[in-house]
């Protein structure tokens, strides 16, 4: 005997649409500046790398990461923090604070903490910038910056990096006018790891409107020559438009745990904490901060062993022939214009993972001894010093 036929009746909805997923051409549209936004692009993965080129092996140089694990102090303190993961974190992370301008020497209510240093600009463009403000940085520079501007409507103005890929101060002068309203300076820079003295930083200052907020990006600042000076102590008590931003993912290597920090003046601090999202520094993200700074002598002694590094790889590299800007990060920048894409695609097919800028450059972070020897050895194989 054959069974008959189920049958069943399909219920649509009063716009006509069956209850079973995507059956509709027609979607909800994203705003404008977000169709139109281009999507921050991380560096690559070993493992990816290994996947598309069906290799083993591969190290990844193109994330900027500290090449060591955490210390035992930080993973014991965030392993405490995880018992209470059932409760909601301090949002302030009034703790994280009061340790941080206890360590700075500032006052309390100039520091706020984010999700790390670029869920700081980000809100720091959430609280100044509206539809149409200009927006000035130079260019080439941290890839957020444009991702950020076009989110809020901004209007992106750059200036030119100088033919030694630092920046034309001259040409970020002019770049700035009355309807300027936010200036962001990212110092070291990334890619380029080129930087900005206090004594620049002062002189460009003078010549900026009061209203016009100046961030000063400082991601990378404990691999920078101390010469330079501490905008922090130098600048923000005498410029309240300044907001320096800096982050514990580098030299802390606390990069899979986001926490950032920004000290400014305290009423540009408390419009900023407006508009950071409930809880978005995790309890285990203000326990490793915490545990971070108390951590300072063996946090130093390993910028220490990465700056020896770094300066290897340079003299390396410019005895090998290579002509290359001043180093100021935890990374190297090789301006290879033309030749960036297939130098960068020969390193990668021989397992050496960097961060390539199309038509322009690669950047490669300092890794192990091992990992920056083999990255030496890989360059010689695949392209001649220029």
């Amino acid at each position: 005997m054959t069974a008959e036929p189920t049958q069943c009746t399909v219920v649509q909805d009063r716009f006509g649409r069956e209850p079973s997923g995507y059956r509709d051409t027609v979607i909800p549209a994203a705003r404008p500046a977000v169709q139109s936004l281009p999507a921050y692009r991380p560096g690559k993965g070993a493992a990816q790398a290994e996947k598309e080129h069906g290799i083993t092996n591969a190290i990844k140089l193109a994330s900027n990461e500290n090449p060591e694990p955490p210390l035992d102090a930080i993973v014991a303190a965030v392993t405490r923090a995880a018992e209470g993961a059932h409760r909601y974190a301090d949002h302030r992370a009034t703790a994280v604070r009061e340790r941080l301008a206890s360590w700075l020497g500032v006052n309390v209510e100039g520091v706020t903490v984010g999700s790390g240093s670029v869920g700081l600009l980000q809100q720091l463009f959430l609280t100044y910038i509206d539809a149409g403000d200009e927006v000035v940085y130079p260019w080439r520079s941290f890839e957020v910056y444009p991702v950020y501007t076009k989110l809020m409507g901004g209007k992106e103005v750059t200036s030119p990096l100088n033919a030694a890929h630092s920046f034309d101060l001259d040409a970020l002068a002019q770049a700035i006018t009355p309807s300027t309203r936010m200036v962001l300076l990212a110092t070291p820079n990334n890619p380029t790891g080129t930087a900005l003295r206090v004594s620049e930083m002062r002189d460009l200052l003078a010549g900026i409107s009061p209203s016009t907020v100046v961030v000063i990006d400082e991601a990378y600042r404990e691999f920078l020559d101390p010469s330079f000076g501490d905008p922090v102590h130098e600048l923000v008590p005498h410029f309240p438009n300044v907001v320096v931003t800096r982050t514990f993912s580098k030299a802390h290597g606390l990069a899979g745990i986001r926490a950032g920090y920004a000290i400014g003046h305290p009423e540009v601090i408390a419009s900023i904490d407006k508009t950071l999202f409930p809880f978005a520094v995790s309890a285990l993200a203000q326990a490793a901060a915490i545990a971070a700074i108390d951590a300072e002598e063996q946090i130093n002694e390993r910028v220490g062993r990465i700056l020896g590094e770094r300066a290897r790889v340079i003299s390396a590299l410019k005895g090998a022939g290579w002509t290359l800007p001043d180093a100021q990060a935890n990374f190297v920048y090789l301006p290879l214009a033309g030749d960036a894409d297939a130098i960068y695609f020969e390193m990668e097919k021989r397992g050496v993972v960097t961060r390539p800028f199309s038509n322009e450059g690669i950047r490669i972070t300092i890794g192990s001894v091992q990992e920056n020897d083999r990255f030496l050895r890989t360059l010689a194989e695949v392209a001649k010093p220029r």
